[in-house]
C-alpha cells in the first residue's frame, strides 16, 4: 500500500477508522505546528528535520499511535486509565476505546521534548 500523503492514507484504511484517523491527523498538526507530514515505512508521520515526532497506522482491528519511548513512559498511567494498550513506543486504540484529543497532544509534545526539539 503505497501512499504518498496522509489524505491517500486515510481514505485506504478500514472505513471504521477513516474519522477517528483524520481527528488524529488535525490534533498532531496542532501540536506540532512546525513538524512536516511524511510517509515513512509506509506509515503517515510528523518529522522535524530528519526526526520523525509521531506516527500513526491503521491495522484491521485497531489504529496506534507511535511516539518516543519516553512520552509513553511519562503518561503510562494516563494510557491504562483510558484502558489503552501501550507498547514501548506506541499506544493502540479503537473505535470502541478511542485515545484522547488531550493525550494525543501530551504524547506529541512529550514525544518531541524527549527527542531534543
Amino acid at each position: 500500500m503505497m501512499n504518498d500523503d496522509h489524505d491517500g492514507y486515510i481514505a485506504a484504511a478500514p472505513e471504521q477508522f477513516r474519522v477517528m484517523l483524520g481527528q488524529l491527523r488535525a490534533q498532531l498538526s496542532r501540536a506540532l505546528p512546525d513538524a512536516e507530514e511524511v510517509i515513512k515505512y509506509d506509515m503517515p508521520g510528523f518529522q522535524i528535520g530528519e526526526t520523525i515526532i509521531a506516527g500513526y497506522a491503521a491495522f484491521s482491528r485497531q489504529c496506534g499511535l507511535y511516539v518516543d519511548a519516553g512520552a509513553i513512559a511519562e503518561h503510562a498511567k494516563e494510557i491504562s486509565s483510558l484502558k489503552l494498550k501501550a507498547t514501548k513506543t506506541g499506544v493502540t486504540f479503537s473505535v470502541a476505546k478511542p485515545i484522547t484529543g488531550q493525550l494525543v497532544e501530551k504524547l506529541a509534545i512529550s514525544s518531541r521534548r524527549k527527542k531534543g526539539f
